[in-house]
């Protein structure tokens, strides 16, 4: 494979200032064994990873697999991936959460999804929410503040909702990232994030997903977390280093009332 992280080590070492960066990988309850692949990677390395998880497709004993991990000192951050992973709009773009869906339809459903996420992992769920294909709408962006859900994880080309009460924890890059139905090679989303690394003071959210990646992808994934982890200019963090403090104080209340 070619070695395309002397460019990133550079953009690393030309800063004056350490940056944030984070992993989020979506669709956790699909490919498990590709899931334990990813996790073996930044658990080498120390690192970081934030687990969006679909509530209809965890099992418990992937949860359980999930705490066990957690328990023996990984750093895993476990929140919400939608309810289904399904899309709900008649025409256009898939979307789960969009605007074909009134607040009550998604209030139901959201709800439904953190009660159930709550039954299986209770004071390790984070009061996070991402939606598939990083789309939903203002409307959910509402319900998600009614649900005592503090910060929401899309897309940066999605834009912020700015609605009181809610924070955006936005991602930056998409690892597996395509043009025109193809895959971008590694060498140029490496680019991206070095530009990003020069030009910005971060964070830097790194998007992946396993259940898409080959062994190819793995080896790329383990080069990239084994730079960035082992560089002084970085600081890798968990996505609920987001959360406002006050806010994630409620969801604990919360999650004691939700889990009896």
């Amino acid at each position: 494979m070619i070695d395309w992280t002397a460019g990133l080590v550079r953009a690393l070492d030309s800063r004056e200032t350490a940056f944030e960066m984070f992993f989020r990988d979506d669709n956790v309850g699909w490919a498990d064994d590709r899931l334990f692949t990813l996790l073996d990677i930044f658990a080498a390395h120390e690192c970081p990873i934030d687990l969006a998880a679909i509530p209809a497709a965890i099992s418990d004993k992937l949860a359980a697999l999930l705490i066990g991990r957690k328990k023996s000192g990984e750093d895993i951050g476990i929140h919400q991936h939608g309810f289904m992973h399904r899309n709900n709009e008649p025409a256009g773009c898939a979307c789960e959460f969009g605007p074909a869906r009134p607040a009550a339809a998604q209030g139901r459903d959201i709800g439904e999804g953190r009660r159930a996420l709550l039954g299986m992992f209770g004071h390790y769920l984070d009061p996070i929410f991402t939606p598939p294909w990083n789309r939903c709408t203002q409307v959910t962006g509402r319900v998600l503040v009614d649900l005592g859900i503090a910060t929401l994880s899309r897309d940066l080309t999605a834009g912020l909702l700015n609605i009181d009460g809610l924070a955006e924890r936005p991602i930056h890059i998409d690892w597996l990232a395509k043009a025109k139905g193809r895959r971008i090679p590694f060498a140029d989303v490496s680019s991206v994030i070095a530009r990003r690394i020069t030009d910005g003071a971060g964070p830097v959210g790194i998007m992946l997903h396993h259940a898409e990646m080959c062994d190819d992808d793995f080896e790329a994934c383990a080069a990239l977390v084994r730079t960035v982890a082992g560089h002084p200019n970085v600081r890798l963090v968990p996505m609920r280093s987001a959360v406002p403090r006050h806010e994630a104080d409620r969801d604990w209340r919360e999650l004691v009332n939700w889990s009896a």
